[in-house]
Parts: C-alpha cells; structure tokens; sequence
C-alpha cells in the first residue's frame, strides 16, 4: 500500500473494501468489541515493554507501539463500518463536546 495520508473516510473504505471480498464479512458487534479489547490488550503489553519495567522475552516477537495503535484503528474502522457509522461525523461531535464541556478545565498554552 503506498504511504501516504489519508483521511478517516478513505481509511474506512479501504478496511471495507478489504473486509468486503470475504463471504463472513464484518463481525457481530459483540466479537469486534472482543477483538478490540484483545488489541487494547497488545497495546497495553508493548506499552509495558517499551515504557514499564517489564523487558520482553528472549524469542518475544518485535511489535511497536504503532502497530498496536494501527491495529486498534483496524478494528474500530471495522466497527463504525459494520454499524453505520460516519466517524468523522462522530469526531466531530466528540471535539465540539471536549472544547464546551472541557474549555477552562486545562491551563492554555500561551
């Protein structure tokens, strides 16, 4: 795949158009939430290795922080497509709650 930068929707398009040439297409909503918690799961090991006091094991496959991410990105573009859901819509709404809710709970920069 040719590196470049993509927006949310074309991200979400290129998860469906790979998910959409096999016959079991998207995971019930339960099972995607077990495959997220399973990558949340990895991101939380390689945190642990790369920030914590736990080294890896001789042998333990390399994984990056990253990847992890990416994976967790993977399975939650494959959420808000299997459940109709626009995430940059989502995004939207969630920021416009963050900066009201939370607009003088932080010091600004300045």
């Amino acid at each position: 795949m040719e590196n470049k930068d993509m927006t949310l929707n074309e991200m979400s398009q290129i998860v469906d158009k790979y998910i959409g040439q096999f016959e079991e297409g998207y995971f019930s909503p339960l099972a995607l939430l077990a495959s997220l918690s399973e990558e949340v799961g990895e991101l939380a090991k390689e945190i642990n290795h790369f920030y914590g006091e736990k080294p890896k094991r001789k042998g333990e496959d390399e994984n990056t922080v990253g990847m992890e991410l990416a994976d967790c990105l993977f399975i939650l573009l494959c959420f808000a497509n299997a459940l109709d859901i626009d995430l940059n819509q989502a995004f939207i709404k969630m920021m416009d709650k963050f900066n009201i809710r939370d607009k003088d709970r932080w010091t600004k920069k300045e």
